[in-house]
């Protein structure tokens, strides 16, 4: 069983204001370091001087316009894992409000069409933290706020560990951080050997291809073709175990569009996830194909071990 892991990140945000216009900057390590800044010789200079009592200061001086305004927030973020009895019903009260409201909404051949996809305590519980099997609850909070979570299940197929992340949630407010990373990242245990992931958002098939060891251009589809159906119908998690896959790696003649993913009738709305697919094929090489109504993208990725360093003769 799991025990409690904390792992607590602070980060410096920084914003800077140049006549209404915003201009990036970083703080890292006492330097200030502006990325692209406006042209700051049309502005009056303030220079900042070392402090000459400082012996170890030797920097030369830091100018700065001073018609730039300078804010600085200390941003802590705080990656917490539970195992199931640690997990109490106020945890899962606020994992229910964060993923009823920022899920997403039913799709138009669902039963309740641009209504939100709700889950309540009781079925979280039951669906994500089962007696039958090994699972664990991952949280990020940032600055005290719950701003994402992650539901992992365990369990052996063959030889290996299996590690499959369940659910995989982050508030509206808190995208685009790297906090998908981060949970996933967070979840990882030595003994795993195998990850897997059902997703219809391209976000989270980004994060799981980042966290797990390779690119999101780089995924095993050979691999995903020769595993996926043992690692799946070995789960205990009914509804990875029931998923029908689906894609031109398993079928040549699949005419959905899918290279890997899964039917699984769960007709959520695809709005969002193909509005970030076009943002995400803009940047890469987008490997899994379309997404159809009713239908999840799938990776599973073997994990890369290092290979023991060779002690000097």
């Amino acid at each position: 069983m799991s025990s409690h892991r904390i792992s607590e990140i602070t980060n410096y945000e920084t914003t800077a204001y140049e006549h209404s216009e915003f201009s990036a900057l970083q703080f890292r390590l006492g330097i200030w370091n502006i990325l692209s800044p406006p042209s700051v010789s049309e502005f009056p200079v303030t220079t900042w001087l070392p402090d000459p009592s400082d012996s170890v200061n030797r920097s030369p001086p830091i100018e700065f316009p001073t018609s730039l305004a300078i804010f600085i927030k200390m941003v802590k973020r705080v990656y917490e894992t539970f195992s199931p009895d640690q997990v109490t019903d106020d945890m899962l009260d606020k994992a229910a409000t964060l993923f009823n409201e920022n899920y997403g909404t039913w799709g138009p051949q669902s039963h309740k069409p641009g209504k939100p996809v709700t889950l309540s305590i009781r079925r979280l519980r039951e669906q994500y933290l089962p007696d039958t099997a090994e699972s664990s609850y991952i949280r990020v909070t940032v600055d005290g706020n719950l701003a994402g979570n992650a539901f992992i299940c365990r369990w052996k197929c063959r030889d290996n560990i299996i590690c499959w992340v369940t659910q995989l949630v982050v508030g509206k407010g808190y995208r685009e951080q790297g906090l998908a990373t981060g949970l996933l990242r967070s979840l990882r245990e030595d003994r795993d050997d195998i990850y897997g992931i059902m997703s219809s958002h391209p976000g989270a098939c980004l994060a799981a291809g980042k966290s797990f060891g390779t690119t999101i251009e780089t995924v095993p589809l050979d691999f995903i073709r020769n595993e996926a159906d043992a690692v799946m119908k070995s789960s205990p998690i009914g509804y990875v175990r029931d998923a029908k896959l689906c894609g031109s790696i398993f079928d040549p003649n699949d005419s959905t569009g899918l290279v890997s993913g899964v039917n699984t009738s769960f007709f959520v709305s695809h709005d969002e996830p193909l509005e970030a697919l076009k943002v995400v094929r803009d940047a890469y090489k987008w490997p899994l194909g379309e997404l159809s109504d009713g239908y999840e993208y799938l990776l599973v990725l073997q994990v890369k071990r290092r290979r023991p360093r060779l002690s000097a003769q």
